[in-house]
């Protein structure tokens, strides 16, 4: 008996003190995007009509133990047994290695391009003119574009060919061999900027040549110049998106959602409690995100009805769906503004609801 009890002292301080390579998710906060957050709106809009809208349309949060935490064997079994939280690989969540700081720098900025794609992709859905370009997202460091192309510039065409969306760059940069050059046309950052902020259209342009490097990543082997390109835009007013210590591209499709209500009349949601989660490009097209299960069991415990999911995320999500939930169908923006028809009109038999298979 003394050495079962000593073996018991030994498995219990083990527990406690051998950290595991473990970390936790669990449900976060979740906000109106209809609503104020912090005592100012969620969204704000100058220099266009809008309108008072009711109801709810909740983005939703996960909440994730930090890089440096070291968790325990006894809270990785407590995790596994708690119904609200779920424990994951540590590589899950900070992949090679990735600090803290870096997580939250990454968070940041897509956090701040799923703000811009809702407002596209919003505003396409109204059939408002969006003007977007082509730009130079990010200069890698070393690279053989350090000095002479600059985040900002606006990239109208690679060897004399139009550029008409980012991944364009990529495929006519790669046509050439490593070692050779490649010809940009663009319009400086500093000049798009001046022309943005006088109201009229850039035309001064000019010729950049760049010569090509071999790729030092993992996969095949090819030419780069060590440049990320995106799309920048210019909307016809002005749109705020004011919320803090949030991080990811998750919320896309509620912000969208949100700003479509705000710019026309009546409720979309018939003030119903609606939440959902989901990235959104600029198309309007809806795209997976991480902790699913966690963000329907926070969007259910602050009283939401129906959740609206990516179609990617439907199965998981119907795995164990909180009481009283009903899991939405979504793969576009128009699939989620044809499921809140039916939600105001009270057809919901016709929701393209998700399942486990």
């Amino acid at each position: 008996m003394l050495a079962s009890t000593l073996m018991l002292i030994a498995l219990l301080c083990a527990g406690v003190f051998i950290p595991v390579p473990y970390s936790e998710m669990s449900p976060g906060p979740t906000v109106n995007t209809l609503g104020d957050h912090d005592g100012e709106p969620v969204l704000q809009i100058t220099g266009h009509k809008t309108y008072e809208a009711s109801g709810h349309l909740n983005m939703t949060t996960v909440r994730v133990t930090s890089a440096e935490y070291k968790m325990n064997l006894v809270e990785a079994v407590y995790g596994w047994l708690a119904h609200d939280n779920a424990v994951v690989p540590h590589d899950t969540l900070y992949p090679d290695g990735k600090t803290e700081e870096e997580a939250t720098q990454e968070n940041a900025e897509e956090f701040s391009q799923s703000q811009e794609s809702a407002k596209v992709a919003a505003l396409k859905a109204l059939d408002i003119p969006v003007k977007s370009w082509v730009v130079v997202s990010a200069v890698v460091k070393d690279s053989p574009s350090q000095g002479r192309l600059h985040a900002g510039d606006v990239i109208k065409a690679v060897d004399g060919t139009t550029v008409k969306k980012p991944t364009d760059v990529a495929e006519l940069v790669t046509k050439h061999e490593p070692g050779e050059d490649t010809v940009f046309t663009i319009v400086p950052a500093k000049e798009q900027a001046a022309a943005e902020k006088e109201g009229r259209t850039a035309t001064k342009t000019q010729k950049v040549t760049v010569t090509t490097e071999t790729s030092d990543d993992a996969g095949e082997k090819r030419a780069v110049v060590g440049i990320s390109a995106g799309t920048d835009h210019t909307f016809p007013f002005d749109i705020d998106i004011k919320l803090a210590d949030v991080g990811g591209p998750s919320a896309g499709l509620m912000f969208a959602l949100g700003l479509y209500d705000k710019l026309t009349p009546g409720d979309l949601t018939g003030g119903k409690f609606v939440a959902g989660t989901g990235t959104i490009d600029d198309n309007g097209k809806v795209g997976p995100i991480g902790g699913i299960g966690m963000k329907t069991i926070g969007a259910h415990d602050k009283g939401a009805q129906y959740f609206l999911t990516p179609a990617d995320n439907c199965a998981a999500a119907a795995e164990d769906t909180p009481d009283g939930l009903t899991l939405v169908k979504v793969d576009t923006i128009d699939d989620a503004l044809g499921a809140l028809k039916d939600i105001r009109s009270g057809k919901t038999a016709d929701l393209p609801k998700c399942s486990q298979s």
